[in-house]
């Protein structure tokens, strides 16, 4: 690695085509084209969550983007948890609690297909992104050996050092540590693990750099330039940003929800269970409280399945899967494009002195 904090994000930016060394995060039903466009023409990289979108979908979404920016961008995958052990008695509970919430959930909510995990890697390969990360695990070797042939580069998340070594060992060529302040699911590859192992940016980022041979990307709880800086600082060479993307126009979010981000201090966002049955960080509502209770959620994917009904049925930001870091507050409402731009623009400045 360069020994200098910005001669390492210069080295950073020449290897993937970008003038700012600010990547999308790929959040996962909140990554539209012309968001990742956006960020892309401002010099950054943009970023598709694939987890829900069908082979086609994908396609389709990487088209629009190349049709609107040559810039560089990621795509992403969860990789498969096992199959969840089930507790029809304890869904019950469940369902009836959620019922409280939105409207009636049926035995049947509870099933639902994902899309197939190999077919939505051939279609990401096929795409032809310039990278391609991955989080909640490691890919397949054959998949690391398919991405390897291409020239496409691996992008591994990570919450924990253990993670980071094993990510390095299985072939990726970034390390993306995520600190336990970003907003959505948590990235641990056992989702048990999740609540056990709750690191901050600012602990977990200097101990994978330090561990690792291979170059750091710091996300969780960057939004603003004093957050870049620092994380170059502990030895990023690069940061991604999540919720500090989600006022922008590109974004395309619901008011309802853009407004609880610019309003949200820190303690305003709960790491919880209760959307998905996999830990992800939202802004603290009613029901986020009620469900610290009993019953617990079902595991994830049944957890995601029966709280749909509550979630569509727009009845206001306490029914809302509302996700946001903890530095939601700083998320700015303008163009993602000037802001990215700006962001380095500032955070550079401070690394100057």
């Amino acid at each position: 690695m360069s020994s200098t904090p910005l001669s390492r994000t210069d080295s950073f930016c020449n290897s993937y085509n970008l003038q700012v060394p600010v990547l999308m995060a790929p959040m996962a039903g909140a990554c539209p084209a012309p968001l990742a466009i956006a960020v892309a023409n401002g010099g950054g990289m943009g970023a598709c969550g694939c987890l829900l979108m069908q082979p086609d979908e994908i396609a389709e979404w990487a088209r629009e983007m190349q049709a609107g920016s040559s810039g560089a961008f990621q795509l992403n995958l969860w990789i498969p948890d096992p199959d969840p052990l089930r507790d029809p008695v304890h869904e019950k509970k469940v369902r009836a609690f959620l019922g409280q919430w939105g409207p009636k959930v049926s035995a049947e909510d509870a099933e639902g297909l994902m899309p197939d995990f190999e077919a939505q890697c051939a279609v990401m390969l096929a795409a032809g992104p310039h990278v391609i990360s991955s989080i909640m695990g490691v890919f397949p070797e054959p998949f690391v050996a398919q991405m390897k042939n291409r020239g496409v580069k691996w992008f591994a998340t990570v919450t924990t050092v253990t993670e980071a070594l094993m990510a390095e060992a299985a072939g990726a060529d970034v390390i993306v540590a995520q600190g336990m302040e970003a907003g959505g699911h948590r990235g641990s590859f056992k989702a048990d693990d999740a609540a056990r192992s709750l690191v901050g940016l600012f602990a977990l980022l200097p101990a994978v750099v330090d561990a690792v041979r291979l170059p750091v990307v710091a996300t969780g709880g960057i939004a603003d330039a004093r957050g870049i800086a620092a994380a170059v600082m502990l030895g990023a060479s690069a940061v991604q940003i999540g919720t500090g993307l989600l006022r922008t126009p590109e974004a395309g979010i619901t008011p309802v929800w853009a407004d609880a981000i610019r309003d949200a201090l820190p303690e305003g966002t709960v790491a919880t269970r209760a959307f998905s049955g996999r830990l992800g960080r939202s802004i603290r509502t009613a029901y986020t409280d009620a469900a610290e209770h009993e019953p617990i959620p079902a595991p994830y994917p049944i957890q995601r399945n029966i709280t749909a009904p509550m979630r569509a049925s727009g009845a206001g930001i306490d029914t809302m899967q509302a996700w946001a870091g903890q530095s939601a507050k700083l998320a700015r409402a303008e163009s993602a494009a000037k802001l990215v731009a700006e962001l380095w623009s500032d955070a550079r400045k401070l690394l100057q002195g």
